[in-house]
Parts: C-alpha cells; sequence; structure tokens
C-alpha cells in the first residue's frame, strides 16, 4: 500500500502539541490502522479482481461485474479515508510550526531589544523549548480540526455503507450488466476473511469518533474549570473590622 513513513513522521510531531486523548488517537491511528494497511491487506486482497471466478467467460463480463459491485476497492477506500482524515490534524500542525516561527522571532527581538519605544509583544502561546499551550487561536484550531475529524469520519463510515451496501464481503454477486449475455454469478476468494477485516477497520473509525468527541469533552471541562479556578483567584479576600463603642475609628465593612 505504499510507504507511510512521510505522513507517519508529519503526525508523530502532532503528538508533541496534543492532549493526552490526542496522544492516545494517534496510537490507534498508527498501531491499528495504518500499520494493518501497511503490513496485512496487500496480502488478503491481492488482485481482487483476477482472483474473483464468474460462471462466464464472456469477454469484458468479469470486468463489468467487479466494477459495479466495487466502484472502489476496500484497501484503497481506506487509503483514501486515513489520508482525508489525518488532513485537518495536519494542517494544525502547519498553524502550530507558524505560531511557534512567528514567536521564535520576537524572542530574537527581545533578546536584541529592539522594538518601538523599547517595549515588545512578549510570546504567548509557545516557550522556548517550542511546547505551546492550547489556548486563544490555538485552541480554537485544535477544536476546529477535532470536529472536522469527527465529520469526515462519520461521512466515511456512512460512504462505506453508501458504497458497497452491505458491511460483509458477499461470497457470490450477481451481475447482469452488458456486456454479460445473461445473469452471471461471479465468487469473491476469502470473503469471510475480508468481512473481518471490514468490521474491524469500521471499529476503528468508530473509535476514533468517540475518542475524538472525549477529546472535545476533555478540553471543554478542563478550560472551564481553569477559567472558574482563576477567576475565584481574583477575588479579593474579604476583610472586615469589629466597632468597638465609644470609639471613634474608621471603620472598614466587608
Amino acid at each position: 500500500m505504499g510507504d507511510w513513513s512521510f505522513l507517519s513522521a508529519l503526525l508523530d510531531k502532532v503528538q508533541s502539541h496534543s492532549t493526552v486523548v490526542g496522544k492516545v488517537w494517534m496510537s490507534v491511528l498508527f498501531l491499528f490502522r495504518i500499520f494493518i494497511l501497511a503490513a496485512g491487506i496487500d496480502t488478503i486482497w491481492g488482485d481482487e479482481q483476477a482472483n474473483m471466478n464468474c460462471n462466464t467467460n464472456s469477454l469484458g463480463c468479469k470486468n463489468a461485474c467487479y466494477d459495479r459491485s466495487f466502484p472502489i476497492s476496500h484497501p484503497r477506500f481506506w487509503v483514501l479515508q486515513i489520508l482525508i482524515v489525518s488532513t485537518p490534524t495536519l494542517i494544525y500542525l502547519g498553524h502550530v510550526l507558524l505560531v511557534i516561527r512567528r514567536e521564535n522571532k520576537l524572542r530574537r527581538r527581545m533578546e536584541q531589544k529592539l522594538g518601538k519605544n523599547g517595549l515588545i509583544k512578549a510570546p504567548k502561546y509557545s516557550d522556548e523549548h517550542g511546547k505551546v499551550q492550547l489556548k486563544g487561536v490555538l485552541l480554537v484550531s485544535y477544536m476546529i480540526q477535532l470536529v472536522a475529524k469527527v465529520l469526515l469520519e462519520v461521512a466515511f463510515i456512512a460512504g462505506q455503507y453508501y458504497i458497497y451496501g452491505s458491511l460483509v464481503m458477499p461470497f457470490r454477486i450477481k451481475c447482469d450488466r452488458h456486456p454479460c449475455p445473461n445473469e452471471v454469478h461471479c465468487f469473491i476468494s476469502r470473503p469471510t476473511e475480508k468481512t473481518i477485516f471490514i468490521l474491524f477497520m469500521l471499529v476503528m473509525a468508530a473509535f476514533s469518533v468517540i475518542l475524538n468527541i472525549v477529546e472535545m469533552c476533555h478540553l471543554i471541562c478542563s478550560k472551564l474549570s481553569e477559567r472558574k479556578r482563576r477567576s475565584s483567584d481574583l477575588v479579593p479576600s474579604e476583610v472586615c473590622s469589629v466597632i468597638k463603642p465609644n470609639h471613634s475609628e474608621k471603620v472598614t465593612f466587608c
């Protein structure tokens, strides 16, 4: 299925700028989806059209039946799914790298003591080691890519059912499409094994959706608790003075 090292290297950089749940999502993507596709799918699927047997030797009939039943093969569909679902994360990585580069320039200017009237805007989102904090525009960017991944995963799950009509690989398909002379029966090789992989990839896609939703809830709850804690720290301590009789003291009320 090709070399996944370039995509893996890019997604590996995102881990240092993600939450704990985001790191789990990366592990699921690497181990249970990319690794499975790279290691075993070619052996199981192979040339599916050549391995399909039909009860006719009519020229072009097998090609027409395969094209009607499988407009796109399952492995190529999953490759397309992984690439498109990973795109929002890669866009977020580009945003992070842009922010880090911009703030590194600010640090260099601060070291050189440059800037108008001797003042300069301090870095807000990253530290000297390139570690970013999820707040402000970065938090918005991170939440947008989470929502985009959820929508894309759901769209591919629905699209898989729409394209193939079933989540189970049939052992036999019927076809009466031209140039077949009549109704033709074609038989799929290793249908049970392929069904197991179809269901496995479907479960991984659903698990990815759940992880992204959990991560959104985690971020929202953590930011709300952080804001509540910060607002409580800003409340001044109340000091009350006791009014003593027959004394003309200045009284401070709470």
